[in-house]
């Protein structure tokens, strides 16, 4: 999923009119049945069975785009490697990373210079099948190469629409943030306190100004502030300068920054220590929802109350590559993470057994993968959406899947019909649960916070319940963690609108488990759950601590 799509979902809203009713902050902590909105129930099992007990410390790695380890809401919570001596230039635990003390970078450059923007993987697919096929006449192409140039044709003519179509947005909403921006320059106070009645008074002969003066009103009528109109307005136009000049643009390739050698898919130690990167926005709220810091009185509340956050930088603006994926996961569980949060995808994966076999190492140490769905309003298949749980290579009787994978899509504060959001993937055999994910208030860079919307939001939901189970219940797997969450589910009999349609389906039919996250009855089906890993033994993060350095003891290497 490129890291700014998520801003189109925001835009729509807030520019062309959102509800103007809204949920409470802390909406995903509430209790449908109390409060009146589908939320996880947070508060509910930390008063009932989780009161006046503590757990054990468990690690959580975000695979995203960076995370703010300074944010005052989560720099209390930010995982720390103890075996590493931070700015001495030296990989003082032997783990083949240098100052990695909060994470590490695949994204960036032994000189300190990061990836912020890259191409979508159709671009790099198109290259590839362009070096085959340039000069190849379509009549003399063979039997055994149709499939493969065919995809080049089609590949060929999907970046040429989308450049053109992002080409003509920028035109457009090129001149829109002109006229906002020519708007704001006329206030000397913070944009986020003008008033309807401010821009009323504003008199000018400017074209310009006056025609985003009337739209300003406009969409401020509907309860919208005029400075998340303008910020949002900025944002999008962002997203569509990046598809023009970076994500189809066949001529951008980033990845020269990084200096690997990006042919070689079992190149492990690569990248640097900057955990942040140039644009940690998406990163960090996905980590504030997982454990932010609970009772603290700023900002607002994570569901886990203790957790360290990992942050492992894999996801630039546009589509991750397949190499950082897998080298992310096997950097997350040597160094000590039992569950990992990947709040990303696309819609191909030319090295999806290398991912594989990163996800089964994860496996083989007890380690819990939860993935977002996706935000494109469709059914999720085995090959539509990646990474996913289905090994690439087929078994004797067929496909496999990784039994510590959990897929999870999202839902809206509005329930009844709305409850499933309407830009949720789903699927009653790929999807396995929905979580709060349209509204969310979390973290963002700078000590800031913002409401975001999207599956990415919906999976650290599930990320933060299974680190509460595992730090209270540490003798569960991470497959008895995920039937816990699934079997736990609270119910949903009603109808929902089909995400992406009209059409009204039974909502216990978009997700394998039927229903929704509920952390309290997790919690107590966990109490009543007897663990499977023998006396004495741990999972690797436990055994890891933060990481001790060298090889961790009790991890399968890969």
């Amino acid at each position: 999923m490129k890291l700014k799509s998520f801003f189109i979902s925001i835009f729509i809203l807030t520019v062309f009119g959102a509800e103007a009713q809204q949920a409470p902050a802390n909406w995903q902590h509430l209790d449908q049945t109390k409060d009146g909105f589908p939320g996880l129930r947070t508060e509910k099992a930390y008063e009932g069975p989780l009161r006046g007990k503590t757990g054990k410390p468990v690690i959580v790695a975000v695979l995203d785009s960076g995370v703010d380890p300074n944010h005052e809401d989560l720099r209390d919570v930010m995982w720390t490697n103890p075996g590493e001596i931070p700015g001495n230039g030296i990989d003082d635990d032997g783990n083949g990373y240098i100052d990695d003390v909060h994470g590490w970078s695949f994204l960036g450059g032994k000189d300190g210079k990061n990836v912020g923007s890259d191409n979508l993987e159709v671009v790099r697919l198109y290259r590839t099948f362009h070096a085959r096929f340039q000069n190849t006449d379509p009549a003399k192409v063979s039997s055994a190469d149709k499939k493969d140039y065919d995809k080049y044709k089609e590949y060929e003519g999907v970046i040429a629409e989308k450049r053109a179509y992002a080409e003509k947005n920028i035109e457009l909403y090129g001149s829109i943030v002109e006229a906002f921006e020519a708007l704001a320059q006329t206030f000397d106070k913070d944009l986020f306190e003008v008033t309807q009645e401010d821009i009323s008074k504003i008199k000018s002969n400017k074209p310009t100004i006056t025609r985003a003066t009337r739209v300003a009103l406009s969409i401020m009528s509907d309860g919208q502030n005029f400075g998340e109109i303008k910020r949002d307005l900025d944002e999008y136009y962002q997203h569509v300068y990046a598809e023009y000049h970076y994500h189809y643009n066949l001529d951008f390739n980033p990845r020269s920054i990084i200096g690997d050698n990006y042919d070689n898919v079992n190149e492990r130690y690569y990248g640097n220590n900057d955990v942040q990167g140039p644009d940690a926005q998406h990163g960090t709220h996905v980590a504030g929802i997982i454990g932010a810091v609970r009772n603290n009185n700023i900002g607002m509340d994570g569901v886990a109350d203790n957790v360290r956050i990992m942050s492992v930088r894999t996801v630039p603006d546009g589509d991750e590559h397949d190499k950082d994926v897998a080298n992310a996961i096997l950097y997350a569980v040597e160094n000590g993470a039992s569950i990992i949060n990947m709040s990303f995808g696309k819609g191909a994966s030319p090295h999806k057994a290398t991912v594989d076999k990163a996800v089964r190492f994860a496996a083989k140490n007890d380690v819990l993968l939860v993935h977002a769905a996706g935000n494109d309003g469709k059914e999720n298949t085995d090959d539509n959406n990646f990474p996913n749980r289905r090994f690439a290579k087929k078994g004797l009787f067929g496909p496999k899947y990784a039994d510590n994978w959990i897929e999870v899509g999202a839902i809206n504060w509005a329930g009844g019909e709305n409850l499933a959001a309407d830009f949720s993937n789903y699927s009653s055999k790929n999807v396995d649960v929905f979580a709060p994910g349209v509204d969310i208030l979390s973290a963002v860079p700078d000590n800031g916070y913002r409401k975001f919307p999207g599956t990415s939001m919906a999976a650290p939901m599930v990320a933060g319940a299974a680190a509460v189970i595992r730090s209270h219940f540490p003798d569960l797997t991470a497959a008895q963690v995920k039937d816990i969450i699934m079997r736990s589910v609270a119910p949903q009999p009603g109808k929902t609108t089909l995400p992406g349609g009209e059409e009204l389906v039974p909502f216990s039919k978009l997700s394998v488990s039927g229903g929704t996250l509920d952390l309290d009855a997790a919690i107590r089906l966990a109490q009543e759950t007897k663990g499977k890993k023998k006396a004495g033994s741990t999972s690797a993060s436990a055994k890891a601590g933060a990481t001790t350095g060298e090889k961790k003891p009790g991890v399968v290497r890969p």
